[in-house]
């Protein structure tokens, strides 16, 4: 008997305590982007910081994808800015992400560190989850960072865990820039 493939959406976490998460996910942004699609990248964490792929997408032709920071930084380091705003920051993020799962401008949508936002209570796994159960069935909904719910996991029809070997922070070397930044 012959099995009927068929295409829809896909929800992708790319998890684990290794570098190249955010990385990977830029990769399959500029894929999509390639062949034609619409891609939102939020990010959950970063914000107000200037990275390389910020620049590069900012490159990029037409108006098909866009990558908007919306966290206050680090949120375990002391960088005065308080939890509250950082759980403001996050549940005006995680607005954005339900509004544009409504939109059905996107066909790819990038929640980047969204698990971290979970991991550090600034998001509730059940609002994640609510994200995973509302997403459209044709779009793309990939999310990011360490320590992805078992939940979310298991609601996920792609993970990839990046796990670190080997980092040359650990041998004393700082942040490359066009590596790290």
């Amino acid at each position: 008997m012959e099995e009927i493939m068929r295409t829809r959406g896909l929800v992708i976490v790319n998890t684990g305590n290794g570098k190249g998460k955010t990385t990977a996910a830029l990769g399959l942004a500029l894929r999509a982007w390639g062949q034609q699609m619409r891609i939102l990248i939020i990010q959950f964490i970063k914000g107000n910081s200037q990275y390389g792929e910020l620049e590069a997408l900012r490159a990029l032709p037409g108006d098909r994808i866009k990558i908007v920071q919306m966290g206050e930084g680090f949120t375990q380091k002391n960088t005065g800015v308080s939890k509250e705003e950082h759980i403001k920051a996050a549940q005006t993020a995680l607005h954005k992400a339900i509004e544009a799962e409504k939109d059905d401008l996107w066909d790819m949508l990038i929640l980047d560190e969204i698990n971290y936002a979970v991991k550090f209570g600034l998001l509730t796994e059940e609002e994640v989850l609510s994200l995973l159960d509302n997403k459209p069935d044709m779009l793309h909904l990939v999310l990011t960072g360490r320590e992805a719910t078992t939940a979310v996991l298991a609601k996920a029809d792609l993970v990839t865990e990046m796990k670190e070997i080997k980092h040359p922070y650990k041998a004393g070397i700082k942040a490359q820039k066009g590596i790290e930044f």
